[in-house]
């Protein structure tokens, strides 16, 4: 897969998000993208999915099928975790949804309707949709978001499957989830240039902190179910006098 010279902007006379973009990626490649919040991340995974088409230059020999987890699921469509599941299935000529149930550990929402769901496990069904046709090209847009930690934890895993078998996976991904898997590349976005480097970037993420919420007694069960579920480590304490 190729990318020559792309630029991109929304709107004619308005700045350039993305700017002469250059690269080769190679089947087996996993690639990491870091950069601050808006600085044109979201549009090039778009681009690279040919969800948009640049303004300028070509992007050539992109792979036949392609999976896509935005960062923000649409999660106000009208369908059960199920029922959606079985409609991408469809779409996707009958792609097998049924084994990614267990590997994302997601069984419990299966009746859930989707806009009842949580960020993290909203990013779950992103991911079996995403994963279910064996995508040539795996694009994920912070997949490790609001995950719990066991999901947190097969999705290297997950990755390194898909590269191979020959696919591509490029992720953005600011808290660093692919960081120890070897020969991964290093792609940032800085001021809409696309520049790639050897050595993994720093962090940004930030130290663990413990924060204290006050929460009505009759909604506390309801908050630390969601907050495990988006992948906190959540705990009753009592206030001491």
């Amino acid at each position: 897969m190729r990318l020559s010279n792309v630029s991109f902007r929304y709107r004619r006379r308005e700045p350039f998000v993305i700017e002469d973009a250059d690269a080769s990626l190679a089947p087996g490649d996993i690639i990491e993208l870091t950069g601050v919040n808006g600085a044109g991340k979201s549009t090039l995974l778009r681009l690279l999915a040919g969800l948009a088409r640049p303004t300028t230059g070509t992007i050539t020999e992109r792979p036949a099928v392609v999976g896509f987890a935005p960062d923000r699921f649409p999660a106000s469509q009208p369908f059960t975790v199920t029922a959606y599941l079985r409609h991408m299935s469809r779409v996707r000529g009958g792609a097998r949804w049924e084994p990614w149930i267990e590997r994302l550990n997601m069984g419990h929402l299966l009746g859930t309707p989707l806009g009842d769901l949580s960020k993290g496990s909203a990013h779950k069904v992103g991911l079996a949709q995403a994963l279910m046709a064996d995508p040539g090209l795996l694009i994920l847009d912070e997949p490790f978001a609001g995950l719990d930690a066991d999901t947190r934890e097969a999705l290297p895993s997950i990755t390194t499957e898909v590269a191979g078998r020959g696919g591509i996976v490029i992720a953005s991904d600011h808290q660093g989830g692919l960081r120890g898997l070897p020969d991964l590349r290093h792609w940032s976005v800085v001021d809409g240039h696309l520049k790639e480097s050897t050595a993994a970037p720093l962090s940004v993420a930030s130290a663990p902190a413990t924060v204290a919420v006050t929460v009505p007694a009759g909604e506390l069960a309801r908050f630390l179910a969601r907050m495990r579920d988006e992948g906190y480590q959540a705990r009753e304490i009592e206030e001491t006098g």
